[in-house]
């Protein structure tokens, strides 16, 4: 399934790299050095101007009052608040749906088919894999997406598309193995990797000089790293060991991708939801709705896999491009407030116009879910969009957030780009596992759908109330600055 990231560099050489490429620059780029008498007037470059991310749209940089002023009336406390400030990133202007999740499973699907395609055990056709480059040198093995999945396979081949499917003991229904749909990537954490205690000259780990450092310092990493046993069972672990070098930061997940349709059920253990378990990831007339039942982990995987799906296609500009992430609490609430910051993603405290019109998906009253026009859940971008051309930041569903859930919140946090994180080990105590939820669901009071309002669930739990949306950190902001001054003169 390929990896993630690029190679992760080799920080000890960095410096020698980057004064080379210095070296180039000023011998074969632009105009002389001398030109202008020995002054230093800088290197000139190409910038890269980055396009709209499909589906996307841009939240500017900006300054945010995080958390609740008053004090809250639902359970009669306090909530931090702190001035923060936050840079521009991309954001999904809706929720991902059924069809855009859709789409991530059956390439989970087709990638799974085309490796038994490629196997000896089911006819072991090699064009569906590549292992040599154009030269025939060996190359790390890829699968190849151009060659087309056989529309009249042959008897290995039907195997192989068989191998994907159970059967229901009961009824006899053909159906998709959801239990083998597992993803495996793989994320460098460049943030960790940047860390000075981890330089592989000690001499660089302190920069007090008053310190002598200790050459035969032991150094220990912390990575995550996952496997499929023989009984198709995934093993995750964090496991701790000496550092060795950069490769250390190379973190491993496997995930299982198909939602869990089964949550309509327990949800609501006393209720009439098997329609919405049986058909509403399923059947095409939700397509357009937003996708329940994933957990945090599944929803990380989504947004490692649109990585992936974005840079194949990209070529040489794929190097400039940020990743895919669910984002911060701090950039959900920022977005979510809108230009003017206000406590819902509208103009106004009301929660319905004059005319009885609601401004988002929720409970408006005690069991009467269907005030507002829905029942559950509702198509994405029905009501309308906030200043930010962002649709149900309240109501329809809750978000995951990137950020580990405490109790102190934003106070624990910095007061620029704030967050906090933590890659719970699966043998952590189950508190250490909690993760922000943001925005209200359809079955939530008006108290949970304020921009501010905070809750969590467990990183493995799914939901049929909460989904995500994906943020882009931007790849740079010149444009951003050439609109903000054009806007002042």
């Amino acid at each position: 399934m390929g990896r993630l990231d690029p190679q992760p560099p080799n920080l000890g050489g960095l410096l020698a790299v980057f004064c080379f490429l210095l070296l180039l620059t000023s011998c074969f780029g632009g105009r002389s050095t001398m030109a202008n008498g020995g002054e230093v007037t800088g290197v000139s470059g190409r910038p890269f101007s980055e396009p709209t991310p499909y589906g996307m749209t841009l939240i500017r940089r900006g300054h945010l009052k995080m958390g609740i002023d008053e004090q809250d009336s639902l359970w009669g406390r306090t909530t931090p608040v702190r001035d923060i400030s936050v840079e521009g990133f991309w954001m999904d202007e809706t929720e991902i749906t059924n069809s855009q999740y859709r789409q991530f499973v059956n390439y989970v699907r087709d990638s799974i088919l085309r490796e038994r395609l490629a196997d000896p055990a089911y006819g072991g056709d090699e064009s569906y894999k590549i292992e040599e480059d154009k030269n025939g040198d060996p190359i790390k093995p890829h699968l190849n997406w151009r060659k087309s999945l056989p529309k009249k396979p042959n008897e290995d081949e039907e195997r192989a598309f068989e191998s994907l499917y159970t059967y229901n003991p009961v009824t006899g229904e053909k159906m998709l193995d959801w239990r083998q749909l597992n993803y495996r990537y793989e994320i460098y954490d460049y943030t960790e990797a940047a860390k000075r205690k981890y330089r592989t000259n000690p001499e660089e780990r302190i920069l007090n000089t008053d310190v002598r450092p200790n050459p035969n310092e032991q150094i220990w990493i912390s990575k995550d790293t996952a496997y499929i046993d023989d009984e198709g069972v995934i093993h995750r672990e964090t496991i701790n060991r000496q550092y060795t070098g950069p490769w250390d930061f190379l973190n491993t997940y496997i995930v299982n991708v198909y939602p869990d349709t089964t949550c309509w059920i327990n949800d609501f253990p006393n209720a009439e939801n098997e329609s919405y378990m049986r058909y509403y990831f399923t059947n095409a007339a939700y397509n357009d709705y937003p996708v329940v039942g994933v957990t945090w982990e599944q929803a990380n995987a989504f947004c490692a896999w649109r990585t992936e799906y974005l840079l194949r296609g990209l070529g040489p500009s794929a190097r400039y491009v940020q990743r895919y992430r669910l984002p911060t609490e701090a950039e959900w609430e920022y977005a979510a407030r809108g230009k003017d910051q206000n406590e819902f993603p509208w103009e106004n405290e009301d929660v319905a116009s004059g005319e009885g019109c609601f401004f988002a998906n929720f409970k408006p009253d005690k069991g009467d879910y269907t005030q507002d026009g829905n029942l559950i859940t509702s198509k994405v971008g029905i009501y309308q969009a906030n200043t930010n051309g962002l649709y149900d930041m309240a109501g329809n569903v809750a978000e995951w957030t990137s950020t580990v859930y405490t109790e102190a919140g934003v106070e624990a946090m910095n007061d620029i780009n704030p967050q906090l994180k933590y890659n719970a080990a699966k043998e952590d105590p189950y508190r250490l596992k909690k993760k922000s939820v943001r925005g209200g669901s359809w079955k939530d009071p008006e108290s949970y759908i304020r921009s501010a309002w905070r809750t969590y669930e467990y990183q493995n739990q799914p939901r049929s109330y909460i989904g995500f949306r994906c943020v882009r950190s931007l790849a740079n902001t010149t444009s951003e600055k050439i609109k903000v001054k054009k806007r002042k003169r």
